[in-house]
């Protein structure tokens, strides 16, 4: 079923086959419709940038839907979330409502931040998740931060903290890794590998660059690398990350081999890879596809469920998008509110 591809111990890099994980056939639904949820939400978003409803910046999240539906499948009741500017996927997978993140992008007083964020700046305290950050490798200490919150409270909780390749070369991510091995924290660090910081590939950037997993050797935290374009192999492995944090053993690092099949943002055009590059990778690797193909081979759902699924969840976008557009401007008088608190 699921396996992880490689691990990496406190005494060094060893190669491990995971035990495949149990899954259930809601299970196998359910990762399915989160997944075709944020792909449809995020093609929707593509286009209503093109239109002008959404101005400023729109990080969108195709292709990478397995890595946080495979994490989250994995959380507790109290973990928290915390991610960058490539976050829409990630408040959908917590459970947001739809029509608050798109009435967001849009700007309107409907959204989670009242119109005032936009695609970087929203968090949900109902739903754990804590932004949405737009400045590169800043959500790192302050999950780090969260994680010494939970152990201070005697929660029984973990931090979990989503970067990209790009920022895991920050000097407050070793900062926080630091602070995090020397007090054992809960938290999980998930870099999110798509291979490119923002036009920059991972092999002209980063020393070591196909083993960011083991970045937190210098301080005994253990790091696993995982193909996050399965859904199941993100899931088990996420299991075992999330278990190591909650039971007292310190931080642990994931790093999930992914993909973006868009540029870095909607104002780039990506000419720094081949199309024939993105095609393969959708070809051989989708995990939206990839995961279809088990249920059908496994007799989950039929082709004509998976149209009807598709066809409510298309449904489920497009009154979000109704609502972003329908939703009124935020009152000026928003500009004096919430300035601290």
């Amino acid at each position: 079923m699921a396996s992880t591809k490689a691990t990496a111990s406190r005494g060094g890099k060893r190669k491990a086959a995971a035990a495949p994980i149990k899954v259930s056939v809601e299970d196998l639904q359910s990762y399915y419709r989160d997944m075709l949820l944020i792909r449809r939400f995020e093609e929707k978003a593509g286009q209503m940038y093109g239109m002008g409803l959404i101005g400023g910046f729109c990080h969108l999240y195709i292709g990478q839907e397995a890595v946080v539906v495979g994490v989250q499948a994995a959380m507790g009741p109290l973990d928290t979330v915390l991610t960058s500017y490539r976050d829409h996927a990630h408040m959908l997978a917590c459970g947001m409502d739809p029509k608050g993140v798109m009435a967001e992008l849009t700007g309107r007083s409907g959204g989670y931040s009242k119109g005032k964020g936009g695609s970087m700046h929203m968090f949900s305290r109902e739903e754990r998740f804590f932004g949405g950050h737009g400045i590169v490798g800043a959500q790192v200490p302050l999950g780090t931060g969260f994680a010494f919150a939970h152990r201070y409270l005697e929660e029984d909780a973990v931090s979990i903290t989503y970067l990209g390749d790009g920022a895991l070369n920050q000097g407050q991510v070793y900062e926080s890794f630091n602070m995090a091995a020397l007090w054992s924290l809960p938290a999980v660090y998930v870099i999110e590998n798509n291979k490119y910081g923002m036009g920059t590939s991972i092999e002209r950037s980063s020393a070591k660059s196909t083993e960011l997993y083991n970045r937190g050797q210098a301080y005994g935290i253990p790091g696993i690398q995982v193909d996050g374009m399965d859904v199941l192999a993100v899931r088990e492995a996420a299991e075992k990350a999330l278990g190591h944090a909650r039971s007292g053993k310190g931080p642990f690092i994931m790093e999930m081999l992914t993909y973006r099949y868009r540029g870095h943002s909607m104002s780039d055009p990506a000419k720094y890879r081949s199309k024939e590059e993105v095609q393969k990778v959708r070809q051989e690797r989708d995990p939206i596809e990839r995961l279809r193909g088990i249920m059908i081979e496994r007799k989950v759902m039929d082709e004509d469920r998976l149209k009807a699924l598709d066809k409510e969840v298309k449904a489920i976008v497009s009154e979000a998008a109704d609502f972003a557009q329908t939703s009124p401007e935020p009152d000026p008088s928003e500009l004096y509110t919430d300035v601290y608190v």
